[in-house]
């Protein structure tokens, strides 16, 4: 098998890549134009598919990550789970320590987990109730596929 350059990865790394699909899959479906770059970028990934330069879909666009690593999946979703949890921290909580931070949110993410969110769990859209409350950043780091809730010290790595 023929080792493309594209196949080994993108300079720019998983999380490119999966911009990119976002981006084609939000255009495909909005009708609009597709750009030019990243029509050119989807139609290569599909040839070295097609042509067998490349053996998987996520080595072909890019979304291999380094060997041990976590799959872009997993990484995407820890991602948007830190954000809501720094999110949450400095909307509700910004005057207390980061140890502080990380006891009320580890109380608050259990609390949630054996009430709520087995409801929640199942609604694609946040309750609007949650709206500027400590519970919006709550269902989001939830909703985002990571696990949850956190140990303190984890929280407090997360905050920090």
């Amino acid at each position: 098998m023929v080792s493309h350059p594209l196949c080994a990865g993108q300079a720019d790394g998983p999380m490119a890549a999966v911009a990119r699909l976002r981006e084609f899959v939000r255009v495909t479906r909005d009708g609009e134009s597709l750009d030019r770059a990243l029509q050119t970028w989807m139609s290569d990934c599909i040839d070295m598919i097609l042509q067998r330069q490349c053996r998987t879909f996520d080595h072909a666009f890019g979304l291999r990550g380094p060997r041990g690593g976590i799959p872009w999946w997993l990484e995407e979703a820890v991602r948007l789970r830190d954000h809501a949890l720094r999110e949450l921290a400095s909307d509700f909580l910004m005057d207390q320590p980061t140890s502080q931070q990380a006891h009320w949110i580890r109380l608050a993410s259990v609390r949630y987990a054996g009430s709520a969110w087995n409801h929640d769990r199942a609604n694609p859209q946040m309750p609007k109730r949650y709206g500027n409350t400590p519970r919006r950043w709550l269902w989001v780091a939830f909703k985002s596929g990571a696990p949850m809730p956190l140990c303190e010290r984890h929280l407090r790595s997360v905050l920090a």
